[in-house]
């Protein structure tokens, strides 16, 4: 059976496709380019299946068949896109993984302004400050698909959430979580000049996180992984909370703490909204 025309065959390292894919690992080149790489067949289709279709489909050529695949590759053809059969040390090196998935595609970055937020399309939104840690920001945008937030802003100097690292630790939660960037004196003013109540954990002047006076839509606010908060970001949330720490630890993950306090917030704002 003859491969189908629109595939375009890639067998050397030195291919200018390949050395364009690979540029995309850094985030100099992703800026200039507005492109990031995502590898996998699942967060591949959990892409398609949210509208998103890569604009290259890059494929190892000893792949076992799968529907899957068939459908993404029809996908990206019938949108104009690009299908591209390499050999698997090809991929490897395009991913920069030794044992890499069987198929990697190519997408448009997505608009991260804050006026691409809409606030009152969720009830619920995370926002981190100066996160480094790509692990922990793949994490949050998991933790905001699970619990049904709008997305993720990202305020200061926070990892780069179109790298390998958190596009792969999303678990395919960068297509349908909303991602905004901006720093802290841009985001506050956004903030206020609509509906919205600042959230975060903090030992300062705060209540327990249990039963308490959550609104939507509700913006939880977490820091960087080793210095927290600024004093001055804290001061200005709407709501303090703690959280009881039982060991010997004085604090959790960041990306945990997240998400421990998303559920609460979750199941306080339902309990808000709930007849009576």
């Amino acid at each position: 059976m003859s491969k189908p025309p629109e595939r375009r065959q890639i067998t050397g390292f030195s291919n200018p496709v390949v050395k364009y894919l690979r540029s995309l690992r850094d985030k100099k080149h992703r800026k200039q380019e507005r492109a990031f790489l995502a590898e996998g067949l699942r967060l591949l289709t959990d892409a398609r299946e949210t509208g998103h279709v890569p604009q290259m489909l890059v494929m190892a050529g000893t792949r076992d068949p799968h529907p899957l695949i068939d459908a993404l590759e029809r996908d990206v053809v019938a949108a104009g896109g690009e299908v591209i059969e390499t050999t698997p040390d090809i991929l490897a090196k395009i991913t920069g993984k030794s044992n890499p998935q069987a198929v990697a595609g190519v997408f448009e970055e997505f608009d991260t302004s804050l006026s691409a937020i809409d606030r009152a399309s969720a009830p619920l939104w995370l926002v981190a400050q100066d996160l480094r840690d790509p692990g922990n920001l793949g994490t949050m945008l998991r933790t905001g698909d699970a619990v049904g937030a709008g997305g993720l802003i990202l305020i200061d100097d926070c990892a780069d959430p179109f790298s390998v690292e958190a596009v792969r630790a999303s678990m395919g939660a960068i297509f349908t979580q909303r991602i905004a960037r901006a720093r802290w004196e841009e985001f506050l003013p956004w903030l206020r000049s609509g509906a919205g109540q600042l959230v975060a954990a903090s030992l300062r002047d705060a209540v327990p996180y249990r039963g308490a006076p959550y609104a939507a839509p509700c913006f939880i606010l977490v820091g960087n992984e080793s210095q927290g908060l600024p004093q001055e970001y804290e001061a200005a949330c709407d709501l303090r909370v703690t959280m009881p720490m039982r060991g010997r630890a004085d604090s959790l993950n960041a990306a945990v703490a997240g998400a421990v306090l998303a559920y609460e917030v979750l199941a306080g704002l339902q309990e808000t909204a709930a007849p009576t």
